[in-house]
């Protein structure tokens, strides 16, 4: 078997932007829970409240920031103001005195992600041709999983000398200026393809969205409203018993998986076809959590976040590169804006949803009804998504 060609440039710089700057969030993101309910003196609904609704305002600006750069001359710009915005936001949480306050901050930095994600994954795909698209985008997943990795390390690290959560947020300052510094030097523009250079072609409604695309964000908007925030899995787990001073690593276990996984999950997927591979992960998803519903013991959730792990691994890149195949070069932007609007969108039903039932029933109801909804969407996928994909 011939060797594979290399990742193009673009990919691989933009996959350490993402390491960099997820290490920035991942240092801040596993301690929220414990920021929020403990030392601010919020109740868990709260976890809900302030994570959907940052992915709300996210959403919306997913769908602009698509169609803006689809007319743009340039998609790096946008990228970069993202990038920017998130990266000034997200330090100041170390300064909240208040949940209303992290819920600005943390509104402040998805707006940030809903600018840079829809170019940022154009021209992704656009760099790459597309029987390596699920490599490639796995590639990305994996190396923002890595800096999901390292995030949390260097928080321990941090908390093992002083333990003051305020001072890790502040830190995070520092991989998130080093991921500005190399998307402005590393990233390059990349040339769209023929059908996106015509003026006379802009995205928008001269160009409807083909109905197989449009089933599959309907697909993937009922898995959503099952996929509530992470932070109710590690409040779980300290319900259960893991220690504040494990919970950094518990995650980074769980991301060390992703990371390690992404990569072949992602090539698997241009073999198998990018469903086979998704259907594999929501499969695992569901399972996950009917596991996190039933867990009881600390060391359960050690094992049940590194089985989590292979559903972000076997869907997350596949995911995309299904979306880049379903749709169109002239509206590459405008049709990831929709697909990451459709996740972010859904996060505060979700999360609302799940932090309700958490109050009302338990967290044994609440995670079981995102297993439900994660096996419905896995039929729908089966049901509604063309078979050659």
């Amino acid at each position: 078997m011939p060797p594979r060609p290399p990742l193009p440039q673009n990919v691989r710089a933009l996959g350490l932007v993402s390491l960099l700057n997820d290490a920035s969030s991942e240092m801040i993101f596993p301690l929220l829970p414990t920021f929020v309910t403990r030392t601010l003196g919020a109740a868990p609904l709260a976890l809900g409240v302030i994570d959907g609704a940052a992915e709300a305002v996210s959403a919306a600006m997913k769908i602009v920031a698509g169609r803006i750069s689809d007319r743009a001359a340039q998609r790096k710009p946008l990228v970069l103001a993202g990038y920017a915005l998130a990266g000034l936001a997200r330090p100041l949480i170390a300064l909240a005195t208040g949940a209303g306050h992290v819920l600005g901050l943390r509104i402040v930095d998805r707006i940030g992600k809903g600018i840079r994600s829809g170019p940022r994954d154009a021209l992704i795909a656009e760099a790459t041709p597309v029987e390596q698209r699920g490599r490639a985008f796995g590639f990305h997943r994996a190396m923002d999983h890595a800096g999901a990795l390292v995030g949390p390390l260097l928080a321990s690290a941090v908390l093992l000398v002083r333990h003051d959560l305020r001072l890790v947020f502040g830190l995070a300052a520092v991989p998130a200026a080093l991921a500005l510094l190399v998307l402005a030097t590393r990233v390059k523009e990349t040339q769209p393809e023929p059908a996106a250079l015509a003026p006379a072609a802009p995205a928008g409604p001269a160009e409807p969205m083909p109905r197989a695309l449009k089933l599959y964000l309907l697909v993937l908007g009922v898995f959503a409203l099952g996929n509530s925030s992470d932070t109710f899995l590690l409040l779980r787990a300290q319900d259960a018993g893991v220690s504040l001073a494990a919970v950094p690593l518990l995650w980074s276990l769980h991301h060390l998986v992703k990371s390690t996984l992404s990569t072949p999950a992602g090539a698997l997927s241009d073999r198998i076809g990018r469903k086979a591979a998704i259907l594999i992960g929501w499969s695992v998803y569901a399972l996950s959590y009917a596991g996190f519903a039933l867990a009881s013991a600390a060391w359960h959730f050690w094992a049940l976040f590194a089985v989590y792990a292979l559903f972000h691994a076997f869907a997350e890149g596949p995911e995309r590169a299904l979306m880049a195949d379903l749709g169109g070069g002239a509206t590459r932007g405008r049709d990831f804006g929709w697909f990451h609007a459709v996740g972010g969108g859904m996060q505060l039903p979700a999360s609302l949803l799940t932090g309700w039932l958490w109050q009302r029933f338990g967290p044994g109801v609440a995670l079981g009804m995102g297993a439900a909804l994660a096996a419905m969407a896995a039929l729908g996928l089966v049901a509604l998504i063309p078979r050659r994909a």
